[in-house]
């Protein structure tokens, strides 16, 4: 299992775990050629895609917390965004960045309003990589934007591309079993995260090298506001991508094997996310498997964080229709 994780994920990219896709975008995703930045000229654009391509990679190095310069210490930890965002954010159904350039601004529900791109990246930044914003106006902030809207070069703007975001995933009705979940994280996952899931260093502490395997778990990991950090996202991340090399439609999980080892690897404990009782102000927009509160269904926690989750789905259909009449009045 690679890092869960990073920018979380641009969770769901194009606004959503799955999306339909146009022809012309279609054909662009997953062209190793269509995203070589080493073609691009040696101009002011195609210095600044390369560089944000080095930061998707190697996001440690740059802006990590181990970098030399205190002032560029963004990250919390030593994760990039590479670690979920796949063959440097290009791989189907591995949360790529094709085409997100072209689907933003849009409406994001854990802030009830729309959002820019920008705003994404830096959700992601105080999330997935437990850290804190980039200025704006930062040359960092400005090479991810422009490797974005190079890999969304053949997306029409709000056009949909195959293999953005995740697929859907099913459940099982059931709570998810930590216990089994241990077994599949020791057959399956150990070997390159570590039984602890502390990952694999890639040079000493304090090198700013990162992982070759990053930690799932730990200081070091994603925090609690991450989407990552919630099962069915996590269990359809991992039904598609793990073990490492897993494509779309070949998994080498079951849909019960994906959601127990999610529920083992987020069972334990890792950076908490400030404030994280704001995100939703629209509560009935809330995904039912928001490991934090505050609940307005009346379910305990453990059950928003580990199921089952259909009847939670069903009570929040349900109480969608009275909370927007509510919000209304």
């Amino acid at each position: 299992m690679t890092a869960p994780l990073i920018f979380l994920a641009l969770l769901a990219a194009a606004g959503g775990l799955h999306a339909q896709t146009s022809a012309p975008a279609a054909a662009a995703m997953g062209s190793a050629e269509a995203y070589d930045v080493s073609r691009l000229p040696d101009d002011p654009y195609g210095r600044l895609v390369r560089y944000g391509k080095e930061l998707t990679d190697r996001t440690f190095a740059y802006i990590g917390p181990e970098v030399k310069n205190e002032k560029m210490r963004f990250s919390g930890n030593n994760l990039a965004c590479a670690s979920c965002h796949e063959a440097s954010a290009t791989k189907k159904f591995a949360i790529p960045w094709v085409g997100a350039h072209a689907t933003f601004p849009q409406y994001r529900a854990r802030e009830d309003e729309v959002s820019t791109l920008q705003e994404r990246v830096n959700g992601c930044m105080e999330r997935s990589m437990a850290g804190k914003a980039l200025p704006l106006d930062s040359r960092e902030m400005k090479a991810f934007i422009t490797y974005m809207h190079f890999l969304s070069k053949d997306v029409p703007v709000g056009g949909k591309v195959e293999g953005q975001g995740l697929p859907p995933f099913k459940a099982p009705d059931r709570r998810a079993d930590t216990v089994a979940g241990s077994t599949v994280y020791q057959e399956k996952c150990a070997s390159c995260h570590g039984a602890e899931g502390a990952g694999v260093r890639a040079g000493a502490p304090g090198s700013a090298t990162g992982y070759t395997f990053p930690p799932l778990w730990g200081k070091d990991s994603f925090n609690n506001g991450a989407g990552m950090s919630r099962l069915l996202f996590a269990s359809s991340f991992i039904k598609t991508n793990m073990p490492l090399g897993t494509q779309h439609g070949q998994p080498q999980l079951s849909d019960d094997q994906a959601y127990d080892v999610a529920a083992f690897v987020l069972s334990k404990p890792r950076p908490v996310k400030a404030h994280t009782e704001r995100d939703f102000p629209a509560r009935w927009n809330k995904p039912v498997d928001a490991p934090f509160p505050p609940y307005v269904d009346g379910a305990p926690a453990d059950q928003h964080q580990f199921g089952p989750f259909g009847p939670l789905q069903e009570n929040m259909k349900s109480l969608k229709a009275s909370l927007t009449k509510a919000t209304v009045k």
